[in-house]
This record gives C-alpha cells, structure tokens and sequence, in this order.
C-alpha cells in the first residue's frame, strides 16, 4: 500500500506540505508506522458541499485507507465569524440557527464519504468547534491565544493582506480574528484527541501554520511533543478556465437537488460533459481508483475520446458515491433514452427528473388530450411560434413521447400521455420539452 503522501502525489492532489519530517511521520501502519490523526475542517456557509469542497474530504478518505484516522470537524463555531480566506469583501454574517441547520445538513452528506465504524481503531469521527469555542471567554481568546500571535505576521497572510489594500472594502476585526480561532481548533484537537495532521485547501496553507506555531509555542519547554504538520491540496479548476464556486454561481452541490441546489441528473450530466482535457485528471482527483485502472482508462480515453469513457466512469463514480446506485440507474437509462428518443418505457420518477431538466409546462388535461400539437410545441417550448412548429412537422423533425409526428394538424392523443401524465416533444436530435398535466 501506498503511504498518504504518495497516494496524493500520483494523483497530482498534493499543493504543499508543512513541517519537518512529515514522510517519516506519516508512515503507513502497514509500513511499520504507527495510527496518526489528522482533521480537515468544513465551515457551514451553505447546507450543501460542493464538488470542490469535496477535495479536502476526499483527502480524508486517502488518509483512512492508509489506515490513519480522520476527523471531520465541523465549523459551528467560526461558521458564525467567517473565513476571509480568497474573499474580497465581508461575509454577511449568518444566524446560530441557519449555521446550525447547515452543519447538520453537510454533516449528512459527509457521513457518505468515510467509514465511522466506532468499533475500527481508524473510525472516522465528527466533531464541531462550537463546542468548545463558543466556551471560550473573550479574555480567555486574548490572554491564551492571542499572546502567541504577531499582527506584524497576521497582516502578511495573504487571506489579510489582499484586503488591506482595497479601500473599499478593508477587514474587520471579526473576520481578522478567524485565524486565531482555526489556530485553536488545531490546538484543541492536538490536546484532547492527539491529532498531528490537518488538511485543508490551497487557500487554507497560511491558517494551518498559524495553528502549527501555536502548537509549538505552546509546548515551547518541550518542542518534541509539539510536532504539527499540514497538508494543502490543490483548489479545483477547470482546463478552460472557468471556477467552480459559489460566489460565481457555478458551484455543483452534492445534496439532493431540492430548491436551487443541483438536481442528481444535473450533477451526473456535469461529469458527462467535462471536456477531454479535465476527465482523467478528475478521475485522479475524484475517485479512489487505483493507479493501474486509470491508466487503463486514459489509454481508452486516448483510443475513443468520442465514446467518453472517462467522463462515463467518473459520472457513474460520482453519482453513485453522492445520490446512491439505483438513483444512478435511472438517471443513466434516463439520459440513453433522451440520446436514443426511446422513452416510452421510463416510469413516472424517471419522467419526473427528466422534466426538472428541460423547458416544460404544466396544464389542465382538457387543454392537453386533442389539443393541436402545433400548440403544444409551442407552450411547451419546443417551437418559437405556430408557423415554426409546423416547419419543423414538415420536416419529420417532431416526435411526441416517441412517436413521430408528420401532418401539422395532428392532435395530441392519449397514447401520448406517459406514466406520470407527461407528454415529451422531441425536436431534431437533441431539443426536448414537455407538458406535465394536472389533473
């Protein structure tokens, strides 16, 4: 078995390390080394994780495969401050009761990466800071904590510094005080549950010395037992340039698609779609797959890039890890069936997902059953307008609900109606949209 570092290098997830000895000390159990611990911590700024906070998790998930132990730590507490970490302006500050609600939320969804058999020595645990930082007095934070903390060094972090300089916007003492409260966790989490090791971001390298220079310091009298380490992994870009975050809108959630969250068929089509120069990369960064299967796979990639076999993997990987095998299933003879225009034998669920992805319209059945399909292209938007519509019938470029449609005065029959009470028009090879009845 590869050691933790190794595993990270090869797949290229590997930004930068800290601390002396860090090889040594991370040592396999199976290399003769002995069981380390090491935490990555999540702040609730939403009640779902993204793909790209998924990075730092799926370190974790190494971290326990090479039999050390991870923690999942929880930021109810500094999720009340705020990180300024890659921000240019304050965050807006969140309730207790919507951190609350989020942490409870991404706890969920983090319980389906790692194993937290209690019973295994290498039991992944979950723990929030609130419980022990919203313990903490203000004198308390000043007299422990911030004795050990230069504002000469503080101002140089560059979460800190970037801010400095824009007029418009500076830092607060809140937010400027977050790396002080990080530093405590790492502190907290040393002394009561021995863990040496904390993985984070790219943007996280500045707060995790700060919280190795307060470990050390702490135990200045006796620096062998003040040994902390940090690990970054890479932030997630794409090869075209384009971010993955929140702030930009273009973050893909991993909860179950409720409100304005990304739908399971949305989530499996971003996989499917990634551009040739992203999918083994991604393989590597998303996926436990061993050395010799990726490589397999990136020869069958190189062979028929048009087959997308890499992209295939990866959105069958991914869905299944997140949303669960049969949501998988349906959503893959889903997307064959919209490829192929065969979808008279999906169910009701099936048709349902597929209508949350494509322009569609609901009406009374009176309005639906024998009303001109003309009309029904147009109010589901499949057509621009009535003469469109019918060009496009002319054409014998319309199906509805898999049967072709060839005379513009057709009329929508029953037979048209599918499970679920869902008409799907299909316009050339890749257009759909539908009309879902109410009764």
């Amino acid at each position: 078995m590869t050691s933790f570092l190794e595993e990270l290098r090869w797949r290229g997830q590997l930004h930068q390390t800290a601390g002396e000895g860090l090889e040594e000390h991370l040592r396999s159990p199976s290399q003769g080394g002995v069981m380390r611990v090491a935490y990555a911590g999540f702040d609730p700024t939403s009640d779902s994780l993204t793909i790209g906070n998924f990075i730092p998790a799926k370190a974790l998930m190494h971290w326990q495969q090479c039999g050390h132990k991870p923690i999942v730590l929880m930021g109810g507490g500094t999720g009340l401050i705020g990180d300024p970490s890659g921000r240019e302006s304050e965050r807006t500050l969140m309730s207790r009761e919507q951190v609350e609600a989020n942490v409870a939320s991404q706890r969920r969804i983090l319980e389906k990466f790692l194993d937290f058999d209690r019973k295994r020595p290498n039991g992944a645990i979950i723990v929030n800071n609130a419980d022990w930082l919203t313990t903490l007095g203000f004198l308390d934070v000043l007299r422990d904590v911030g004795k050990h903390f230069s504002v000469n060094e503080m101002i140089q972090r560059d979460s800190v510094r970037k801010r400095l300089e824009q007029r418009d916007h500076g830092i607060s003492y809140t937010e400027f005080s977050y790396m002080l409260l990080q530093a405590y966790d790492f502190l907290h989490l040393f002394r009561t549950l021995g863990c040496t090791v904390q993985v984070g971001g790219a943007d996280q390298y500045g707060n995790i010395v700060s919280g190795m220079d307060l470990i050390r310091r702490e135990h200045a009298g006796a620096p062998d037992k003040g040994r902390a380490f940090g690990v970054t992994v890479p932030l997630v870009t794409r090869s075209d340039g384009k971010k993955m975050s929140k702030s930009e809108g273009t973050a893909i959630f991993m909860s179950d698609g409720t409100r304005d969250r990304t739908t399971p068929y949305a989530f499996y089509q971003f996989w499917i779609n990634l551009p040739d120069a992203d999918a083994v990369q991604w393989i590597m960064w998303y996926t436990l797959m061993p050395r010799d299967e990726v490589e397999s796979l990136a020869a069958q990639q190189q062979q028929n890039p048009q087959d997308r076999p890499a992209q295939r993997a990866l959105a069958r990987h991914m869905t299944t890890l997140v949303h669960g095998t049969a949501e998988t299933a349906r959503i893959e003879a889903a997307s064959r069936a919209l490829f192929s225009g065969e979808v008279r034998e999906l169910d009701a669920a099936s048709l349902r997902m597929i209508c949350q992805e494509i322009p569609h319209v609901a009406m009374p059945r009176d309005q639906v059953i024998g009303a001109p399909v003309v009309d029904l292209l147009v109010a589901s938007g499949a057509a621009a307008s009535k003469r469109e519509a019918r060009e496009f019938i002319q054409k014998a470029a319309v199906t509805v609900s898999g049967r072709p449609v060839s005379d513009p005065a057709s009329t929508l029959l029953p037979d048209h109606v599918l499970p679920g009470g869902v008409a799907l028009f299909r316009r050339g090879k890749k257009t759909w949209a539908a009309v879902m009845i109410r009764d």
